[in-house]
């Protein structure tokens, strides 16, 4: 069994497949989440025990409790679970909110809430000092469009990831006392490919020379940030919600 095992759901690809890959380390074994691209996930594992670390690859889908479970099981198997990474997340063609139908709302919070939210109970289950466990880290993935509202576009999405956010810093401070930290990472533009899942593969480059930095960010730089929030170096950081948008998500 491993010393330490980390979740990365959502980890086959864009942020968390640059957050699984960083955090491949001798005597961790990182359990990465896909839905649909099990060569791609195989690509992450392969890269990982290059770096000397263990990996998995499980299919399992974040809107689905079920699949969720079977995740936490396979973590059990593989020894300690130290940290989770909630990445998983999906967008939807940009629209404005007369024009999304139930459907969309329900596909938006089954992945981007509600999954994170089944994810964090079972880490915070196996975590608890409280209930036996040893501590441990939770990372959940943001974005900008939280404190910007994405209006006409993915205003659903937006809703959603505000949500992350209180749901963050809320059971940061529940499980302040049991050894487990919980913070998030708020992307703003990065070049990904979520873009072209919402139908839009170029907004990155098309949006570069608006950004405050004059370029859209990587998953790579989202990744140390996730990367330092799980390691001790931030042991006295929970409740964070640390914005890697290169200045765009500022607001008064």
């Amino acid at each position: 069994m491993s010393e330490s095992v980390v979740i990365v759901t959502g980890g086959s690809r864009g942020i968390g497949a640059a957050a699984a890959l960083r955090l491949a380390a001798p005597g961790t074994t990182v359990l990465l989440t896909y839905v649909s691209s099990p060569a791609r996930a195989d690509e992450v594992v392969a890269g990982i025990e290059a770096r000397g670390g263990r990996a998995v690859a499980l299919q399992a889908d974040v809107a689905s409790e079920a699949d969720c479970l079977k995740t936490f099981a396979e973590a059990d198997r593989l020894g300690r679970l130290t940290g989770l990474v909630n990445n998983a997340g999906v967008v939807d063609v940009a629209a404005p909110l007369t024009d999304m139908s139930f459907e969309r709302f329900r596909r938006i919070f089954d992945v981007n809430v509600l999954g994170t939210m089944v994810c964090a109970r079972e880490a915070v289950k196996r975590m608890s000092t409280a209930g036996g466990g040893k501590g441990g880290a939770i990372v959940n993935l943001s974005s900008a469009s939280a404190k910007l509202g994405s209006p006409s576009q993915y205003i659903d999405y937006a809703a959603a990831k505000g949500a992350v956010d209180t749901f963050t810093v809320g059971l940061a401070k529940e499980v302040a006392r049991e050894g487990i930290r919980v913070n998030a990472v708020r992307p703003g533009i990065i070049e990904t490919e979520i873009h072209a899942s919402g139908g839009d593969p170029d907004r990155a480059a098309r949006m570069a020379s608006d950004l405050p930095m004059g370029r859209a960010g990587t998953a790579e730089e989202c990744a140390e940030a996730i990367a330092w929030l799980l390691s001790d170096a931030a042991s006295y950081t929970s409740g964070a919600i640390l914005d890697v948008s290169g200045a765009r998500a500022i607001v008064p």
